[in-house]
């Protein structure tokens, strides 16, 4: 595996009246391609302003983000809306399907807006749809689609254009038990199957199990990573016993290169 995404050293701040406010806090981490990693945390962690960092949507303070060799963050605001269009696929809570068109024309809307619509893209569509169980809703309406149905056609239109990286921002929030782990048991196989890099953020501890590998924020910066396989508990509990904390030369503490040790591990 070769690494997709490189986050280094990243600090978004907010001035708030007087006060500073470090929304991200020196934040490092590294992405593979194939691997699936949830983002997890309290309200107020830092994880949905780093969710809208890599998607090119926030520009840090300080630090810098790399996508595929491309640093996101050097971009002009122009470069990064056709880097963000090509290489970036989407899948929110709000799954922003235009409600006039059919399951198919959503995913296709992606490669007439990349100038992608040809025969191969068509027929990528499709396949895409197949995979994720909607061979019989590719003409229905958002409207006449459940909730996981819409959700799957989003997934389907966040990987349609081949990108590098898949960003999930809790698209389970709205679904039941059943539904919620189907849609992210999908998302993280096709991560796995087209060696993507996919990064999940989610409230829902249930959902972790799909992941490679669990980062955990709070206030603003990583408190620990951890395997499903680990004990778990720190997740809900961060002053628990149990917790696995984060080795210090993957912190990058005391002088050690994050991204060597990051590299050595894979």
């Amino acid at each position: 595996m070769t690494v997709a995404v490189e986050v280094h050293s990243i600090t978004k701040t907010y001035s708030v009246g007087s006060n500073t406010v470090r929304a991200v806090d020196d934040v490092s981490f590294s992405v593979m391609s194939g691997e699936f990693v949830a983002l997890v945390g309290p309200s107020g962690s830092g994880k949905t302003t780093m969710l809208a960092i890599l998607a090119g949507l926030l520009q840090p303070s300080s630090g810098e983000v790399i996508i595929g060799g491309v640093s996101l963050t050097s971009l002009r605001e122009s470069e990064r809306t056709r880097f963000r269009r090509s290489k970036i696929g989407f899948a929110f809570q709000a799954n922003n399907l235009v409600s006039y068109l059919t399951a198919l024309e959503n995913v296709e809307l992606m490669l007439r807006l990349n100038g992608d619509y040809d025969t191969a893209g068509r027929r990528r569509a499709r396949d895409l749809l197949v995979r994720l169980g909607l061979d019989d809703r590719m003409n229905s309406l958002p409207r006449q689609l459940s909730g996981g149905q819409q959700q799957r056609v989003a997934i389907a239109r966040s990987l349609i254009n081949h990108p590098t990286l898949v960003l999930a921002d809790e698209p389970t929030a709205s679904l039941d038990t059943e539904r919620a782990h189907q849609v992210v048991h999908t998302l993280a196989d096709l991560v796995h199957d087209q060696d993507r890099a996919g990064i999940i953020v989610t409230h829902d501890l249930r959902m972790v199990e799909y992941a490679d590998r669990i980062v955990q924020m709070v206030d603003g910066r990583i408190a620990r990573i951890v395997s499903p396989s680990d004990d778990l508990t720190c997740l809900a509990d961060p002053e628990a016993d149990s917790c696995t904390e984060i080795p210090p030369e993957v912190l990058g503490i005391e002088g050690t290169d994050p991204w060597e040790a990051g590299r050595n591990d894979h």
